[in-house]
């Protein structure tokens, strides 16, 4: 095993004549939490939608595991163990909560063309994918749309980590949530980060991101321009990094 999970090298994505991404490299250590942090067009969230297979990069490669791959699809990613969890959540709120967990990979009993779902296994399936991120209490039968935001991310990280994810990326986890539920998701993430999951986060919360992140990548103009620990760096340091004013001095 590589100390980095993911490597980018020269990653480039081209829209027509605009540049999103100009040469990323960038490296994610196994097991750690990563920030990625920068302004609106700074090329982050579409450097995460590369990792993630929803764009195909125009130039460079993604290495896992240091072996290069093609990440054609969110599936394809997920076939390497890399799962995403957006602002949206991707949950649908007139599911329940074991309906969420399980869609789109439900269980079901009897011989074709009869099949039904089988219910039952998929409620002791996902109590036990609750259970891994610590969370014994919601109600498995509860819709999804009557929980709060915190509640609602729970599900969705539960849902990646009961599938097999040995890296998961979100997309602002606390940005529509209170400080309460934001405390809530930052556990979360502490006990993946226990579980040796890898957890990449993208975020414009800088006390956010020196508190979860063990380390902070800085993205401009397309770029990455810079990485420090977390433990090193002050939200000014970071300010500095992003507008260049660090680079002037």
């Amino acid at each position: 095993m590589t100390e980095n999970v993911i490597e980018i090298k020269g990653l480039e994505m081209h829209f027509g004549g605009v540049k999103a991404l100009r040469g990323v490299d960038m490296q994610i250590p196994r097991g750690k939490v990563t920030a990625i942090i920068g302004d609106n067009g700074a090329g982050k969230s579409t450097l995460i939608k590369c990792i993630s297979g929803i764009y195909q990069p125009t130039h460079g490669e993604i290495l896992i595991n240091g072996k290069s791959v093609e990440i054609t699809s969110p599936i394809s990613a997920r076939n390497q163990g890399i799962e995403t969890v957006y602002q949206d959540l991707a949950v649908i709120d007139t599911l329940t909560v074991t309906e969420n967990l399980y869609l789109s990979r439900e269980i079901r009993k009897g011989i074709w063309p009869i099949k039904l779902l089988d219910r039952k296994k998929m409620l002791v399936g996902a109590a036990e994918m609750m259970e891994r991120i610590g969370n014994t209490t919601t109600r498995l039968t509860n819709e999804i749309g009557y929980m709060s935001g915190g509640q609602r991310q729970a599900v969705a990280i539960s849902r990646a980590v009961g599938w097999g994810a040995k890296v998961i990326i979100f997309d602002e986890p606390t940005a529509a949530l209170g400080v309460k539920e934001s405390a809530e998701v930052a556990l979360l993430i502490s006990r993946l980060k226990a579980q040796g999951i890898t957890v990449i986060i993208i975020s414009h919360n800088f006390e956010e991101v020196l508190t979860l992140a063990d380390l902070v990548w800085v993205m401009r103009q397309g770029k990455a321009i810079a990485s420090r620990e977390a433990s090193e760096v002050s939200g000014r340091d970071l300010v500095a990094l992003l507008t260049g004013a660090e680079a002037a001095q």
